[in-house]
């Protein structure tokens, strides 16, 4: 087949698929989430047509299932027995981007997207045989097939199986890793009687990981034409026995086909020019006055001693161990001097919710441990706080160091992931650099990295005001990731 056959796009531009298990703003449980809206949407502005699918979960607003329309339904058999089971389609547009939403109560019905491996195996082994049905039934056939994390990782796997021969055949694949931790292991019966895939897929090249366990991540990896993950370091470690989540050797072995592409931000819903969260928006020309005027709204509602000379330090997180907590446990009595405050958002593991509330008992007008989220606050954090912690044991991509950057509030971070592809070391002697880090994971390093950072912010302020104006002017939005998609889609068309 000739490449101009191939490239059904045509004159109108590439044609991409996205499948994924959540997308924003109709259901976000992470920085999936983000992914699967802002990446379609920057790809459109390239030029692209783009479609987005993603199941029809029970839990989904109102008000977007209202605007939805009903497409068309058809019978689909699925497992090893040869049950059917039925595939509705509803649809709807935001901002020039077509959403497709794979309608069965069976699957979809129970509340929240993910509700336990167990149920959630044969959930997405149906979402991902009924995505690529879909394409062929609606005769929109991309030429790229981009799927994210172990969801739709048999997407791929099903693309060159059961439907090679079928319009949908013609398209290539990108399997991307979000976070290699989450894979999709079960039984191998399990997986093979929910994919009614063939017996030879279910051995070590593909799914297959022990006598009696299947990997559907392995199986993705295996078949798709391109992996990418959200971050180029990341992808160097995740080749390593401490990244690897036991899939390293597997991923060494498919190494000329891994890439790593840095994420971006929404740029118009992180936009410190025009936040109506903020008690006062700003530019990188008069951050500095703003800021001072965020930091005050900030105390005030927080509780906090107001004090435009307080070293702010903000942590907007899951209160999770992959996030570096228990580094700023072990060091926390030791980083709090009369010159800091801390603002603490987020919910997660107990210990450590309950921890930074004693902290805040503790310090009273110093810290503040606001364990829920809020919204409004999270904005308001980005804006009033002078830092933002992320000392992440590791981090695929993160997002709220770029977020901070956005807003001039300097990240201080473990070099990992796309923390340290983001964030360049400060040098106090060239002035180069953007913020603060640290590589090994040791609760002493982290400190060592709060103090330079509080040092330069109460001593040479003016060194810290340049850092504060060069991070706003930093480019963290999605074009550049999407022209880094878009060549690897045009590689792949060749």
């Amino acid at each position: 087949m000739s490449n101009e056959n191939w490239f059904v796009g045509g004159e109108k531009g590439m044609k991409v698929a996205f499948i994924g298990s959540e997308c924003y703003p109709f259901i976000k449980t992470g920085g999936l989430g983000d992914v699967m809206y802002a990446l379609p949407r920057a790809l459109l502005r390239q030029g692209c047509e783009v479609r987005v699918f993603m199941p029809y979960y029970r839990c989904i607003p109102e008000k977007f299932k209202n605007q939805m329309t009903y497409i068309g339904s058809f019978m689909m058999n699925l497992t090893q027995d040869g049950r059917t089971f039925y595939v509705g389609i509803m649809e709807t547009e935001l901002d020039g981007v077509t959403y497709d939403f794979i309608d069965n109560q069976e699957f979809f019905d129970w509340g929240n997207p993910y509700t336990g491996l167990w149920e959630d195996i044969p959930k997405y082994c149906y979402f991902s045989k009924a995505s690529l049905a879909v394409l062929n039934y609606l005769n929109w056939i991309p030429n790229v097939i981009h799927c994210h994390d172990w969801q739709a990782a048999v997407v791929p796997v099903y693309l060159r199986t059961l439907f090679d021969g079928t319009p949908v055949g013609a398209a290539r694949s990108i399997l991307t890793i979000h976070n290699l931790r989450f894979q999709g292991i079960c039984s191998i019966d399990h997986l093979k009687y929910w994919t009614g895939l063939p017996d030879y897929l279910f051995d070590y090249p593909v799914f297959k990981v022990s006598e009696a366990e299947a990997n559907m991540f392995k199986g993705g990896l295996a078949y798709t034409d391109r992996i990418t993950t959200v971050s180029e370091t990341y992808a160097e470690e995740i080749q390593t026995d401490f990244y690897g989540e036991n899939l390293n050797g597997h991923l060494w072995y498919h190494r000329a086909k891994l890439k790593g592409i840095v994420n971006g931000i929404d740029i118009d819903i992180w936009n410190s020019r025009t936040d109506k969260l903020l008690p006062a928006v700003y530019s990188e020309k008069d951050v500095l006055e703003a800021k001072r005027k965020n930091k005050k709204a900030l105390q005030e509602r927080l509780g906090l001693e107001v004090d435009e000379d307080k070293f702010v330090i903000g942590l907007i997180s899951r209160l999770t161990d992959q996030k570096g907590l228990d580094l700023i446990n072990a060091i926390f009595t030791q980083m709090i001097d009369d010159r800091i405050q801390v603002v603490i958002l987020g919910t997660g593991d107990p210990r450590y919710e309950d921890a930074f509330r004693y902290y805040e008992s503790a310090y009273p007008g110093q810290v503040c441990a606001y364990i829920k989220y809020d919204e409004s606050l999270a904005h308001q954090i980005y804006a009033g706080s002078d830092a933002l912690l992320v000392p992440s044991l590791f981090e695929p991509c993160g997002l709220t160091q770029l977020i901070a950057m956005r807003y001039g509030t300097i990240p201080i971070v473990r070099e990992t992931g796309g923390l340290k592809d983001t964030v360049d070391p400060y040098n106090e002697y060239t002035g180069e650099g953007n913020g603060f880090t640290f590589d090994q994971y040791r609760a002493e390093l982290l400190l060592d990295a709060i103090k330079r950072a509080e040092q330069v912010y109460v001593e040479d302020r003016a060194s810290w005001d340049t850092l504060v104006t060069r991070d706003m002017e930093k480019d963290v939005s999605w074009e550049h990731s999407a022209d880094l998609y878009l060549k690897l889609y045009e590689e792949l068309k060749r």
